[in-house]
């Protein structure tokens, strides 16, 4: 959970998103040539985590299929960590290092369609995160009884951070196995299912996971700690899925009781947006020391076994004491994020808009349509409109706006209102995570379906909304026989239809950024915009 709420008025300009950029930074976020060639198929990773050297050592064995001849490759492992070797059948690899990026120098044929493998060798001690989850890095804290709690928070910055791999968004590996080695006092716990556990007579104990499923960098990640683990199962709709809840020993009475709601989550979302993608490999939530994030099949949790967020309604209206925050936004992102994957950080705004619109629809689910509405209108006081939800692609970029999550599940909840069909607009929700299962996509492709299955032409809505920081407000004066109406702060083209009431009678209209007229036989004239519209009026005195 990555959001530092900003509250903030109206700006009604436009605010660009530019600024100067590294060699680094589209070495990172671009698909360089010696990316492009090859695709991700396997992970092998097995690293020693030492939580007392906060040291991290290991491999990673890649496997990828040959997609054009080329002979070298881009591997990502940041600095200071360090690679000892890279082998490819049986060979030694030349490398060469550029910062944070390894070119590596392949003797083996490359031949179109073959799948091949090369194993790397590294180590070293990685950044530290300064203050997880918002910022990336390494976690290693002591738990309340003194015994060491570390995590890997590799969100924005990559997992490059602490292992070397292909660290760009929009190529996920198909399937992989993770092993972590601690102290044998410990547990590591990472994605997928526990396949085994190796005890060693070096005082260490080696913890085996797997994943059957694609995953995205960043949602890789390890936790080490003092833990305990239980299981439930869920009955969903494809069947039976295993949940599995791992946390601190003295916490375990706790999350037994607050770890309930994790089966009401799981039922609302499989409501709104169709089964849980990764049945194959379970449900999990994880105590960490930090808030938490959404790493798939693994979900990291640091509420402190309470509602709201860290004990706070966010949407003042309510509801969000309802429900443990944590739960219902992370498990969110199983969905969105896990599932559906953006191919460039710019498009940050498809992980957090639809995963923070999911909050209101929880609470819709289990309390009702008027309570999922207020808590959709509450989260608008933590809007800012100080930049556009995308950003700049092709360079990771991190300066992102706050208002990926508020505003863009606004934006969502407009779009319902203007669908004017709940059914409808459920199918679309659900539509999408069958039409982009286990995808990697952009903003265009989640544009251009959601406007397709609506049935309406959304270009002007989603650049206004997506790519400027206007907000449009509905403009009107008094003239004799009605109301002169238009869009005022907006761009050109915009067009959205709206829900107003004029003297209590509700009725559809139409505005453009040019004037219309509105014919009402009446002296006296009241406007009110529904409040589900995200859309301050202009009263113009004639």
């Amino acid at each position: 959970m990555k959001y530092c709420f900003l509250i903030g008025a109206l700006l009604l300009a436009t605010i660009g998103n530019s600024q100067p950029y590294s060699k680094q930074d589209s070495l990172r976020g671009s698909i360089t040539p010696e990316r492009s060639w090859w695709d991700l198929t396997f992970y092998d990773l097995s690293v020693k985590v030492d939580v007392d050297q906060q040291t991290i050592s290991g491999s990673n064995l890649v496997r990828y299929k040959v997609l054009e001849e080329n002979d070298v490759m881009q591997i990502d492992l940041q600095l200071p960590m360090e690679i000892d070797k890279i082998e490819q059948d049986g060979k030694e690899v030349a490398f060469q290092r550029d910062s944070n990026v390894f070119y590596l120098q392949l003797k083996a044929k490359q031949e179109i369609g073959k799948e091949q493998e090369l194993k790397i060798w590294f180590h070293g001690k990685p950044r530290t995160a300064p203050r997880p989850p918002w910022d990336a890095g390494m976690v290693w804290e002591k738990d309340e009884k003194g015994k060491p709690f570390a995590s890997s928070v590799s969100w924005g910055d990559g997992s490059s951070q602490w292992w070397p791999c292909k660290d760009h968004m929009y190529d996920e590996v198909d399937s992989m196995k993770f092993s972590m080695n601690v102290r044998d006092d410990l547990v590591a716990v990472g994605n997928g299912r526990l396949i085994g556990t190796e005890t060693k007579d070096d005082g260490t104990k080696t913890f085996h996971w797997y994943v059957k499923n694609p995953i995205n960098n960043y949602g890789i990640n390890f936790n080490v700690g003092n833990y305990v683990n239980f299981k439930d199962v869920f009955k969903g709709e494809n069947g039976s899925l295993d949940c599995s809840y791992w946390v601190l020993e003295h916490n375990l009475k706790k999350a037994k009781k607050q770890f309930k709601q994790a089966h009401l989550t799981l039922e609302a979302f499989e409501h709104w947006f169709g089964p849980y993608p990764f049945y194959e490999d379970s449900y999990k939530l994880v105590e960490t020391h930090y808030l938490g994030m959404e790493h798939q099949s693994a979900t990291a949790y640091g509420n402190h076994f309470q509602n709201g967020y860290l004990g706070r309604d966010l949407s003042q209206s309510g509801w969000g004491d309802k429900f443990d925050y944590l739960i219902i936004h992370e498990s969110g992102h199983e969905w969105f994020a896990c599932n559906i994957t953006y191919k460039d950080m710019a498009d940050l705004w498809i992980h957090e808009s639809f995963t923070t619109y999911s909050e209101g629809l929880y609470v819709e689910y289990h309390y009702g349509k008027e309570a999922g509405d207020a808590y959709q209108r509450g989260i608008r006081a933590n809007i800012s409109n100080d930049i556009p939800i995308i950003g700049d692609y092709d360079i990771n970029d991190l300066e992102y706006s706050g208002d990926n999550y508020p505003k863009g599940a606004t934006i969502l909840h407009m779009l319902r209102q203007i669908v004017d069909d709940d059914e409808k607009w459920r199918m679309i929700l659900r539509g999408l995570n069958e039409e982009f299962y286990h995808q990697t996509v952009t903003t265009k492709q989640i544009e251009d379906y959601i406007a397709k299955q609506a049935g309406l032409n959304l270009d002007a809505f989603w650049d206004q909304y997506l790519r400027t920081a206007q907000i449009p407000a509905f403009e009107y004066y008094k003239v004799e026989g009605g109301l002169n109406y238009r869009w005022t702060s907006c761009i050109p083209t915009f067009d959205m239809t709206v829900k107003v009431k004029i003297n209590g009678e509700q009725q559809w209209l139409n505005p453009t950024s040019t004037w219309q007229k509105l014919d009402i036989n009446e002296e006296n004239i009241e406007v009110e915009v529904d409040k589900n519209f995200y859309v301050p009026i202009l009263y113009s005195n004639r």
